[in-house]
């Protein structure tokens, strides 16, 4: 009879055990599940934040300084666009493309307030505007410090601070 005492006291014991541990286990599990939410919230805190574009003021001997994004990219306006609306879609939009981004950090000579968004009626893509008229690239510009586009049908211009737009 004490043997089977024992055998029964070993089983109970390991019973408790196995789920003690189960329990702790299942515990850790809610844990890990709540520690790994919040890292996911953090991480989307971080990565919804729209990325910082810098804006360059660039210079060349022919045209003097002039406005180029992050990369040195020129900018350029199209003289036929009127404030807040783009006048250029289609083949001039291939050959022309917009520039958009959502946080500018302007140069020196700036005014950050100069700079907003539209939405273009054409593509219903958001442009970025420099005293309300649209920003774009040219096609032909291949590397930095390229500006091929200015003066292109006396109707395409880079940006700089001293610009002037005819309405």
């Amino acid at each position: 009879m004490k043997k089977w005492s024992w055998l029964f006291t070993f089983l109970l014991a390991g019973i408790l055990l196995v789920g003690c541990s189960a329990g702790k286990k299942a515990e850790d599990t809610k844990d890990q599940t709540k520690e790994t939410a919040a890292e996911v919230e953090n991480k989307t805190e971080v990565t919804s934040e729209e990325p910082i574009t810098v804006l360059k003021l660039m210079e060349d001997e022919k045209v003097g300084k002039y406005l180029a994004d992050a990369d040195g990219v020129t900018l350029y306006y199209f003289a036929k666009d009127k404030p807040n609306t783009t006048n250029c879609s289609g083949e001039c939009l291939e050959n022309w493309p917009a520039f958009y981004s959502e946080n500018l950090e302007v140069p020196k000579g700036f005014i950050k307030d100069d700079f907003g968004t539209i939405t273009r009626k054409d593509t219903g893509e958001k442009q970025t505007t420099y005293k309300g008229y649209p920003l774009y690239y040219f096609v032909k510009d291949e590397a930095s410090g390229d500006i091929n586009g200015q003066g292109v049908k006396d109707v395409w211009f880079i940006v700089n601070s001293e610009s002037t737009f005819s309405q």
